[in-house]
């Protein structure tokens, strides 16, 4: 049974995500874990806590022991699993709509679970794990701590001294989601000035939607715009992602943000890991200093995959991550992390502003478009579309995930997504126009399907 996408498993709640489901998974999941005790947390989605009862209700019918975080983000999660060396699972669906729920498995390293090891879950769904006794059956304790501890590592982490002297002003769109819990505090542990939009709690996230996209993120913007703050960030529902906006309200690509958190961490012979989406500004940071680029399928479980497999060969991966804001620092842990990105690109300005840290990484214009679809035969139908445009495409092609058509000047890439019923379009190319024509006639193949 094919269960995990590239993060985790998603659905509509009550559609695809059931709290049978979840029930089902997550005492599969602690069958191949084998743990006493296990870590749950969730976002602010109004599901969350139906879910969370179900997932820890499947834990303890095979013996485990459930730790109940509440609100946390997947990163505060990962701290505490690292930090009491226990196994988790997180209830979020991080940037898809309010009506979907979803669960992450992490390791007892605080790492999500890699690829291989997600399989041997998917294997045990097909078969009823084996319960334990009555008397053996799970307990359940709360933990009031974890947003305390989590913000507590992150300041040990980052340059606080430095952030602190800057005199930096924050505004922060934490779009209701967990994040909301933990990043204003910290940014003003950190020393900076904070104010804050979209802030309340709310799993129905009435200000904008979960994904910090530039359609979604307009409120920020006009509040950098008009406080002359330094910064603005924005997080998804579970606050593992940091999108940025620029002194002048103005969005700073993911790709440039990307792009400049690596070329303050790259040395020559490194390697940076990213996905097949990946921009030529990051290419170009790599080249730059002699460091290597490795891509992999999107998704932050392909990516955790290939960073663990780097590693054991011996590998230094500084940096990685794509430009949807999900970036991965392994040295600090091998997890995305939105308020330790967003300290991270505060760093940097401690001697140059936000805009002038993006300007250094433009000159390159990407589009991103979606097509849905309603059931498997369509989305086959779609995907025999794009492989035959594809083929008959006088470019380069790449079929690590999707299609990727590289034109030497510029490239496009259609792929189904992991997470939501659409196919995703991404083009790039120095001009806008270049770009946007390479998405419709991809989008073109795909709807005359």
């Amino acid at each position: 049974m094919k269960v995990f996408g590239s993060s985790g498993v998603r659905g509509v709640v009550n559609e695809e995500l059931t709290p049978g489901f979840a029930l089902r998974v997550a005492a599969a999941a602690g069958t191949v874990l084998g743990a006493d005790r296990v870590a749950v947390a969730r976002d602010t989605r109004h599901t969350g806590e139906m879910l969370v009862d179900a997932v820890s209700s499947g834990l303890a019918s095979v013996g485990a022991d459930v730790d109940r975080l509440g609100i946390v983000p997947t990163p505060g999660l990962q701290a505490y699993c690292e930090r009491e060396g226990v196994p988790g699972v997180m209830v979020t669906a991080s940037h898809n709509p309010p009506a979907y729920n979803g669960l992450k498995l992490i390791g007892g390293d605080g790492i999500e679970l890699t690829r291989d090891r997600l399989d041997t879950v998917e294997e045990r769904l097909d078969s009823d794990p084996e319960r334990v006794d009555w008397h053996r059956v799970g307990t359940r304790r709360r933990v009031e701590t974890a947003r305390r501890h989590y913000r507590e590592q992150l300041l040990a982490a980052v340059d606080r001294e430095a952030i602190g002297s800057a005199d930096l002003t924050v505004a922060l769109d934490p779009g209701h989601g967990a994040g909301a819990l933990t990043s204003p505090e910290f940014f003003r542990e950190l020393g900076c000035s904070v104010l804050s939009v979209n802030a309340q709690p709310d799993g129905r996230f009435p200000g904008r939607d979960p994904e910090p996209v530039a359609e979604t993120l307009g409120d920020l913007r006009r509040l950098v715009e008009t406080s002359d703050a330094d910064l603005g960030v924005a997080h998804d529902g579970d606050a593992d992602r940091a999108i940025f906006v620029d002194e002048t309200g103005s969005l700073v690509e993911g790709d440039a943000a990307l792009a400049a958190l690596a070329a303050a961490e790259l040395d020559a012979g490194d390697v940076v890991v990213s996905a097949v989406n990946a921009s030529q500004r990051l290419v170009d940071v790599a080249e730059s200093v002699g460091a290597d680029l490795h891509l992999t399928a999107i998704g932050s479980t392909n990516l955790i995959t290939a960073i663990r497999s780097l590693q054991r060969e011996g590998r230094h991966v500084p940096i990685a991550g794509e430009g949807n804001g999900g970036v991965m620092f392994p040295d600090y842990r091998v997890s995305r992390d939105g308020a330790y990105t967003a300290a991270r690109f505060c760093e940097l300005l401690v001697d140059r502003s936000a805009s002038g840290i993006a300007a250094a990484h433009d000159g390159y214009h990407n589009v991103r478009r979606k097509v849905g679809y309603d059931d498997a035969e369509e989305r086959a139908a779609m995907l025999s579309a794009v492989e035959a445009f594809a083929t008959a495409a006088d470019a380069e092609l790449d079929t690590t995930d999707g299609y990727r058509l590289d034109y030497g000047d510029a490239w496009v890439l259609a792929r189904p997504s992991g997470t939501e019923p659409v196919l995703r379009v991404y083009a790039e190319a120095r001009e806008r126009e270049r770009a946007e024509d390479l998405a419709a006639r991809m989008l073109d193949a795909i709807e005359s399907a």
